[in-house]
C-alpha cells in the first residue's frame, strides 16, 4: 500500500529520515526545507521550498498532495505548533504536540515536570527569570554551575563554569539573555545519548550514542552543533553499564508517562542527552526530535521498515518487535567550513572523491550547475559502518578525508584512543 509521508527540515538528520523512508517500497516522500538539500531533493516526489515554520503554507502543501503522514525533523516549527496544525487537518505526525514540545522547547518546563513527578536523574536546579536574582544566586553558590537558555538556542546556548566561564563570566551570560534561565549544578562524567520511538504510552529504545560537541580534535574549542558520533555493535557504550542503561531507559519511560498522565501525550521522537556520573546516569537535557549527527548514526542501522515505524506510532500500538538494529558499528564525521562555528567560510566550492562503502548525508550545503559550495554551517556527514568500530572509524575517515575544499573534520571521532579516554575519564570519577 502506497505511502506518502511528508519530511519537514532540509538537514542532515532529515537526509537520514528521508534515505530511511525510501529503502521502503510504496513509500513517497514530499519534503518541505528552507533550503534545497541536494540528498532530500533527489529522493523526494515534490519538495516546497519554504521556511519549516511557515505552518500555513506547508498545511497548503501537505492536503494539496493528499499526504499521509508527517515526520517533522527540527525544533523550530515544533514550537510554532505544526503538528497541532497538521493534525487538524487529518494529517497524523511523528513529532510531539507543541505542549509536549515543551520538553524540550522550556527548559523550566522539563525540570519542573521531573521534579512533580519524583523522575531520577534530575540535577539540582533554580529557575529565573530576572538576572539580579540569578546574579544573587551564582556568586552565593559553592561549587560550578550551568547556564541554561529557558528557551531554544540551537544546541549552542549552554555555558558551563569551570569549562566556557569563570562565576563573572556566568553573570555577564545571565545578563545577555536576559535573566530567562535554569542555573544547575554541573554534571561531571561522560555524555551519552539514548534516542526512543514513542506512540504517546509505549517507547521503544535505539542504540546508545555518543556526540562530540568541541570544534577541534581532543575535545578543545568551541561548541558546536555536534561534530560526529559513533555507536558500537552492542549498542551499548562500555562507560555505561547495563544498570546505568536501564536507570536512564526507566527515565524516559517515567517522563512519557508523567507527559500521559498530565494530558499532553509524547508521541515522537525522544531524546535523551544523559550525563553518566559517579551516581548513575543524570538527565542534560530532552531533545524533542532526533539529534543531529545521532540520527544518522542510528538511522544507518534500521532494519525495520521506516514506515510500518511510523504507522505504529501513529497508531499508538508501537512494540519492540516493530523495530530492528543491525549489530554493527558506526562512525559519523561531519565536514565544516573552515571558521566553523564562528566565522565559517561560505560560499567556498567542495569536491567529494571516492568515498568508498561509506553513506554520505548531505546538510548545510548548496548544489550549482553540479557543484557543491559551503554555506554557514555543516555541511556534509559521512557514516561508516562496520563489524567493529575500527572498520566503521575507517570508513568514515577515508571518506572524509576524500573531499576536498576548504572545510575540516575532526578525525579523532570514532578512534579507539578516544573511547579510552573516555573509559578512563568515568574510571576516574567512579
Amino acid at each position: 500500500m502506497d505511502m506518502k509521508v511528508l519530511v519537514v527540515g532540509g538537514g542532515g538528520r532529515e537526509h537520514a529520515i528521508t534515505r530511511a523512508l525510501s529503502c521502503n517500497s510504496g513509500v513517497r516522500i514530499f519534503s518541505v526545507m528552507a533550503r534545497k538539500n541536494p540528498g532530500i531533493a533527489r529522493l523526494a516526489e515534490r519538495v516546497l521550498l519554504e521556511k519549516e515554520t511557515n505552518i500555513p503554507k506547508i498545511i497548503r502543501f501537505a492536503t494539496e498532495n493528499g499526504l499521509d503522514a508527517a515526520v517533522i525533523g527540527p525544533e523550530a516549527p515544533l514550537e510554532a505548533g505544526i503538528v497541532d496544525r497538521l493534525e487538524a487537518a487529518g494529517i497524523p505526525c511523528v513529532g510531539p504536540t507543541r505542549a509536549a514540545a515543551r520538553i524540550e522547547t522550556d527548559k523550566a518546563f522539563c525540570r519542573r515536570l521531573m521534579e512533580r513527578h519524583g523522575i531520577a536523574g534530575c540535577p539540582e536546579y533554580r529557575v529565573y527569570h530576572d538576572p539580579e536574582e540569578a546574579r544573587r544566586f551564582i556568586e552565593a553558590y559553592d561549587g560550578d554551575l550551568a547556564v541554561k537558555p529557558i528557551g531554544l538556542t540551537g544546541g549552542k546556548g549552554v555555558r558551563v563554569m569551570g569549562e566556557h566561564v569563570d562565576a563573572a563570566g556566568a553573570v555577564e551570560y545571565v545578563r545577555q539573555i536576559g535573566g530567562e534561565v535554569v542555573l544547575e549544578e554541573r554534571l561531571l562524567g561522560e555524555e551519552f545519548t539514548l534516542q526512543a520511538f514513542v506512540d504517546g504510552k509505549h517507547l521503544v529504545p535505539m542504540p546508545l550514542v555518543q556526540d562530540h560537541k568541541r570544534a577541534y580534535e581532543g575535545d578543545v574549542g568551541p561548541n558546536t552543533g555536534g561534530m560526529g558520533s559513533y555507536s558500537l555493535p552492542d549498542h551499548m557504550l562500555p562507560f555505561v553499564s547495563r544498570a546505568d542503561y536501564e536507570k536512564a531507559l526507566r527515565i524516559m519511560e517515567d517522563t512519557v508517562a508523567a507527559m500521559q498522565d498530565e494530558g499532553t501525550p509524547y508521541r515522537g521522537i525522544l531524546y535523551g542527552q544523559f550525563m553518566n556520573t559517579r551516581d548513575g546516569p543524570k538527565v542534560i537535557e530532552f531533545n524533542a526530535r532526533f539529534g543531529d549527527p545521532e540520527a544518522m548514526n542510528v538511522l544507518s542501522l534500521l532494519e525495520s521498515d521506516f514506515s510500518e515505524i511510523v504507522r505504529h506510532i501513529i497508531g499508538g500500538d508501537l512494540a519492540p518487535s516493530h523495530v530492528r538494529f543491525a549489530h554493527k558499528a558506526t562512525v559519523c564525521k561531519y565536514l565544516v567550513p573552515e571558521g566553523y562555528p564562528e566565522a565559517p567560510m561560505a560560499r567556498e566550492p567542495l569536491t567529494l572523491g571516492d568515498y568508498g562503502d561509506a553513506l554520505l548525508y548531505y546538510a548545510n550545503v548548496e548544489e550549482r550547475d553540479g557543484t557543491l559550495y559551503t554555506q554557514t554551517s555543516r555541511t556534509l556527514a559521512f557514516v561508516g559502518r562496520g563489524e567493529t568500530l575500527d572498520e566503521a572509524e575507517a570508513i568514515a575517515e577515508k571518506a572524509a578525508s576524500s573531499v576536498s575544499g576548504r572545510v575540516f573534520h575532526r578525525r579523532d571521532i570514532g578512534t579507539r584512543e578516544l573511547l579510552e579516554k573516555r573509559c578512563q575519564h568515568m574510571k576516574e570519577i567512579a
